[in-house]
């Protein structure tokens, strides 16, 4: 039964659980560097190698769960892609089948948890002497996987007592609703103890004394296994959109493998009962149950290996955000580039996506809502990956034969994107300049900031070239009396700053604030314009191409 002892520790090992994988995707982001990057992609460059690199190094550790996180976090952190994932994932789980072979012949399990807390020391030492370094992020990480160990192991005690209680030496049902049943309490008790090779374990020491069947200590096995991915989807929770499809890639393969395992037990034990004849191996319990482990997740893997890339390609599309969405090219297509004056419409249709994404960041950076960061992130993440892929598409079509005209627009096409990133990393800056800023005593000073702000988001209302009543010289005028206004401001501030006794912090503040906004509606301007001639010249050759058509047709 629980109590409040009890429910205080599960309550803290998952809060130190889900701590640890913040850790440990905040210190590899920090940490990541091209030599991590190419160490990374060595290791990982095919699904083969994935495979092998997640084998050895969750047979080195004793944890598929730590593997899947540290993977999981490589993701999130984009230090790994997707396809590159779906290797490690799968050679851990067979990674996690030497807990078994270590039972079986050596009757001993590496605990893990015991390297945690020098690693918790040691990660703190290089934090603490790092300051901003590359150093001390890895200490962040390394913290981070000690706090996870020590999660773990916390949750591990926690449902002690809980796991016990379930008498799988007991329990003595055949068939069908027996081996679900068995299936059932493998998964429970992995769920429980956060721990496959846990449940394995208790598992192979219950079967080798003769209290639980071979049949049913085979179905717990396969609970085991599946139920590993609990930890998985716990770290993914507030997680990206990537790490979410690491994480689905992790369940679907033990999932799908405990159900081709499940389905084949008889089989599959009558092979494992010819390999231990044919090795002259005493066939008892814990060596076929081992055995039987690796053979059905190698199975898994020689089954799942073809499909990665479909499966990759599959979850891309899962769990997708809005902001993902909009970072997406929805008009740039490869089979346009052999004709130029279509692509060249399809790049000015994405400008205008970019411009919107850019005019909604630039709106969000002048105002001081300090919750919605994420989304902010989101939306400059979202706006980078669109102008990388007008860029890419850009330069793809100027290596083919293309029309003088349409030669000619490109480089208003990159430049117009380029004017339109530059927008966004102003916005980005100034917001967080804004969140710095504390409200200055001087009321008048308040006054003249507010009123800029309020000048500035209505020049960015105009900037849409898609509006009727949109003009280029209004636009002009506007960012030009902008640009005085932002020179009448700072003269006031600086007159108002001496006569009320304004910190020269402050001062600055507020100045390097002003600045940038004006900056970045500078930036929003140009692009403004420069997009508003490339829609004068591709929405004439639409009118000319309609009117050449309807002349055909009367001819």
């Amino acid at each position: 039964m629980l109590n409040l002892t009890t429910i205080g520790m599960l309550a803290g090992g998952v809060g130190i659980f889900l701590l640890a994988v913040g850790m440990i995707t905040d210190g590899l982001k920090l940490a990541a560097g091209t030599g991590l990057r190419t160490i990374l992609g060595r290791w990982t460059r095919s699904p083969a190698h994935g495979v092998f690199s997640g084998f050895m190094i969750t047979a080195i550790v004793q944890s598929s769960s730590a593997i899947t996180v540290a993977t999981i976090g490589f993701v999130n952190a984009g230090l790994m892609t997707l396809s590159q994932s779906l290797g490690v994932i799968f050679g851990a789980n067979v990674g996690t089948t030497v807990t078994g072979w270590l039972v079986a012949f050596i009757g001993f399990e590496v605990n893990i948890s015991a390297f945690s807390l020098p690693m918790i020391g040691l990660g703190m030492l290089l934090r603490l002497s790092g300051g901003q370094s590359r150093r001390a992020a890895i200490g962040t990480a390394l913290v981070g996987f000690g706090l996870f160990f020590i999660g773990i192991q916390i949750l591990k005690d926690a449902f002690e007592g809980i796991v016990a209680g379930l008498e799988v030496d007991r329990l003595s049902l055949d068939g069908v609703g027996g081996l679900l049943l068995y299936l059932g309490m493998g998964f429970l008790m992995t769920v429980l103890t956060q721990s496959s090779s846990a449940a394995i374990a208790i598992t192979l020491t219950a079967a080798s004394s003769g209290l639980l069947g071979i049949y049913a200590a085979g179905a717990m096995v396969i609970g085991a296994n599946v139920g590993t991915t609990s930890t998985a989807v716990l770290s993914v929770i507030g997680a990206t959109a990537n790490a979410k499809r690491v994480a689905a890639a992790h369940v679907l393969f033990n999932g799908i493998t405990g159900l081709i395992a499940l389905l084949l037990l008889p089989v599959l034990f009558l092979i494992i009962n010819a390999i231990t004849s044919l090795l002259d191996v005493e066939p008892i319990p814990t060596v076929t149950l081992a055995l039987f482990h690796t053979v059905f997740n190698v199975l898994g893997v020689i089954i799942m290996l073809p499909f990665a890339a479909r499966l990759a390609s599959f979850l891309s599309r899962q769990f997708s955000s809005k902001e993902e969405i909009l970072g997406h090219p929805q008009h740039l297509d490869k089979t346009l580039l052999s004709t130029a004056d279509l692509a060249l419409n399809a790049a000015v249709l994405e400008l205008q996506r970019l411009a919107k994404l850019s005019r909604e960041l630039c709106l969000a950076s002048i105002k001081s809502n300090k919750r919605d960061g994420k989304k902010s992130q989101a939306l400059q993440d979202a706006a980078t990956k669109l102008f990388l892929a007008i860029g890419d598409f850009v330069m793809s079509l100027q290596r083919g034969a293309i029309p003088a005209d349409v030669a000619a627009a490109l480089p208003k096409v990159l430049r117009c994107s380029q004017y339109f990133h530059s927008a966004t990393e102003l916005a980005a800056l100034s917001k967080q300049q804004s969140r710095s800023h504390t409200q200055v005593s001087s009321e008048k000073i308040e006054v003249m900031r507010a009123q800029y702000q309020q000048e500035v988001e209505s020049i960015l209302k105009l900037m849409d070239p898609g509006n009727a009543d949109y003009s280029d010289s209004l636009l002009a005028e506007k960012t030009q009396e902008l640009k005085s206004r932002h020179d009448d401001h700072k003269e006031q501030i600086l007159q108002s700053s001496v006569a009320e006794g304004l910190s020269v912090t402050d001062l600055s503040e507020i100045l390097d604030h002003n600045s940038t906004v004006r900056r970045m509606v500078t930036q929003m301007s140009k692009g403004t314009l420069v997009l508003s001639s490339l829609l004068s010249i591709t929405n004439e050759e639409h009118r000319e191409k309609v009117e050449a058509d309807a002349l055909h047709e009367q001819i």
